[in-house]
């Protein structure tokens, strides 16, 4: 329905992002690939896929079409829903995925939180071939509001994860400080 949205940054997480488009917000859920090519810009263009359910219609907006490509992909396979999706697409850029396939690298798919051994096969068998990615040409753009952690954090949640397992992972991270909030996001999640 939306190829792609551009405007104004009103808000940004990790992974929910507020954009102003000639006076209409929308509200994109966004993986930490995204996050990390538009945290330091205020205005962006993102492409998007619109889900409708029964009970909502989500917009997931995407950096690039590469990734939104590879989201589309990921949800084409039986047990793979959006959420899935997402989280392997904040783990993995959609050049590690590739590879991951190609590799037949079942144990890089396994530390994606939720995704156990049958369903990463799963993933390379229906993806295997399929994943020839083109070179990126879209952009971007947002600001930064909180720290690294509470980034991180709210990323965590949005995600899907209980606020207190959430607050456990990010905590288990050494030297969390020093760490980007996509870096801190990855080792939280493997912490999990």
């Amino acid at each position: 329905m939306f190829a792609f949205v551009e405007g104004e940054i009103v808000y940004k997480s990790p992974s929910l992002l507020y954009l102003s488009v000639n006076g209409v917000g929308y509200e994109a859920n966004i993986t930490l690939q995204t996050f990390s090519k538009i945290q330091h810009l205020d205005h962006c263009r993102l492409y998007t896929h619109l889900q409708v359910r029964e009970d909502a219609w989500v917009l997931y907006g995407f950096a690039d079409e590469q990734e939104r490509a590879t989201f589309r992909q990921l949800l084409g396979i039986s047990g793979v829903g959006a959420a899935t999706a997402r989280i392997i697409l904040s783990s993995l850029t959609p050049e590690e995925l590739e590879t991951a396939v190609a590799m037949e690298e079942s144990r890089t798919l396994e530390r994606v939180k939720g995704i156990g051994g049958k369903t990463a096969q799963r993933i390379i068998l229906e993806l295997k071939g399929k994943l020839k990615l083109p070179k990126n040409n879209g952009s971007t753009s947002a600001v930064l509001h909180n720290t690294t952690e509470e980034d991180a954090l709210i990323a965590l949640v949005n995600l899907g994860i209980a606020r207190n397992a959430a607050e456990t992972a990010v905590k288990k991270v050494k030297d969390a400080a020093s760490l980007t909030v996509e870096e801190l996001i990855k080792q939280a999640l493997r912490a999990l």
